[in-house]
């Protein structure tokens, strides 16, 4: 229970949300991002950080809880990180609010 408590924090930020709503249509939101196709390998932090307008800790911050609860995945490029969401995680826990409620 407390790992869906978790879960149900992190989606409790308006910030966190708008995240996970960009990154649903990566390319439409980071097209401009060089470094790769954000659809393939995520979007980096710092492009997630200039559009929610915070400093790049405090974004790193949000996507470390979104990460720790199960709705974001990591890819390390060098010294870059890249996020996208986990469709798995998210899924899962929609099913479990489904059943639960």
């Amino acid at each position: 229970m407390t790992k869906r408590l978790d879960q149900t924090k992190a989606l409790g930020n308006a910030a966190r949300m708008q995240v996970l709503d960009w990154l649903k249509e990566p390319g439409q939101h980071f097209a401009h991002q060089v470094t790769g196709d954000p659809q393939q390998i995520g979007v980096c932090v710092t492009l997630l950080a200039e559009k929610l307008e915070v400093s790049q800790p405090t974004a790193s911050r949000h996507l470390d809880q979104l990460r720790r609860a199960g709705f974001l995945k990591t890819k390390r490029i060098g010294q870059w990180s890249f996020y996208s969401r986990d469709e798995e995680g998210i899924l899962d826990y929609g099913n479990w609010v489904n059943s639960a409620l």
